[in-house]
């Protein structure tokens, strides 16, 4: 009887342990989970606001590219003070930007971002929500095959009174023609890549001037690679479903009248730059690609190595020698 008691007593104290050891394991992943959480997300919350750009387009018959947003949504969480609205992206180009709502958010980064569209309705109730407007006064409306586009791109909250995220909606690399005037959004992968999220406060400018003495061009587009990824074999392609220079940072049109570019809201770090010749040889408003350009520093910089710090305007003026 004894010898029983004692192997029950035994049974016990080992199932105490266990039990004991379970609460230890539990209480350790709990710990560690909180201290990630804390690792990812500061305690600080900061108001961010939330604005959209864009880059231009390259078809002069395109009077305007007008999009409904029903919801911006950061982690699931639409952005305050934000109701259904209609833009026309190209009103807001060359560092103008447009607000879109607000949210205090807790330091760190973020990943998971959605723009949802309503390419049926517009704000007002009006059809179709999205479309291409002509410089007739047509409009051709844009098809998605989706209407939420989960952005590609992460960004971080820094502990400040206010952060300005911009969201940059590249409609060069958003939209395609068929070249009858109908137009259509690429796909949802490749849409995804076409809008970048750019934390202003950690976002630089490089602007200056490109003098075509030689009369190269129709057009002058000025491309921002970031270092080392630019393939002039592959970017001068169409890719997916039609986007040349599909890779660029950022792209921007050449002045005709005063020569001068600007490149807005370039993350910190190292680019090159790449200018490309575009000519109207039909005079049907499409600017054709007529080759890249030879160019040469003024200031004697290597264009291939343009350094973007925080908060600082980069001058980068070239003297166009001619077509490659």
């Amino acid at each position: 009887m004894k010898k029983i008691k004692n192997k029950l007593n035994l049974r016990i104290m080992k199932t105490r342990n266990l039990f004991t050891a379970a609460i230890l394991l539990l209480t350790t992943f709990l710990a560690s989970c909180s201290k990630d959480d804390n690792a990812l997300y500061g305690d600080e919350k900061s108001k961010t606001n939330f604005y959209i750009t864009d880059a231009p387009i390259d078809n002069t018959n395109v009077k305007g590219v007008i999009v409904t947003i029903a919801d911006v949504k950061v982690n699931g969480v639409s952005v305050e003070n934000f109701t259904k609205t209609t833009i026309d992206l190209m009103q807001y180009q060359n560092g103008l930007t447009k607000l879109l709502g607000s949210l205090d958010l807790r330091t760190g980064t973020y990943s998971n971002i959605s723009l949802v569209l309503d390419n049926t309705t517009s704000a007002s109730g009006n059809a179709p929500g999205s479309y291409v407007l002509m410089t007739n006064g047509s409009m051709k409306a844009l098809v998605s095959s989706a209407n939420q586009i989960d952005i590609n791109n992460s960004f971080e909250i820094i502990a400040s009174s206010t952060n300005n995220i911009v969201l940059d909606f590249d409609i060069r690399k958003a939209i395609v023609s068929s070249g009858t005037d109908d137009f259509k959004f690429v796909t949802m992968t490749e849409l995804s890549k076409s809008i970048r999220v750019v934390n202003e406060a950690k976002a630089g400018v490089i602007y200056g001037n490109a003098s075509d003495a030689q009369n190269t061009s129709d057009k002058i587009i000025v491309y921002a690679y970031k270092k080392g990824t630019f393939n002039a074999a592959v970017e001068t392609k169409k890719q997916g479903s039609g986007v040349t220079f599909a890779n660029a940072v950022t792209s921007t049109v050449v002045s005709n009248l005063s020569g001068g570019y600007k490149l807005n809201f370039l993350e910190k770090g190292n680019y090159e730059l790449h200018y490309a010749s575009y000519t109207d040889s039909n005079n049907d408003g499409i600017f054709e690609f007529n080759g890249m350009l030879a160019v040469e520093s003024i200031a004697g910089f290597d264009l291939k190595n343009i350094t973007v710090e925080s908060n600082l305007n980069f001058n980068v003026t070239v003297i166009i020698k001619g077509v490659l």
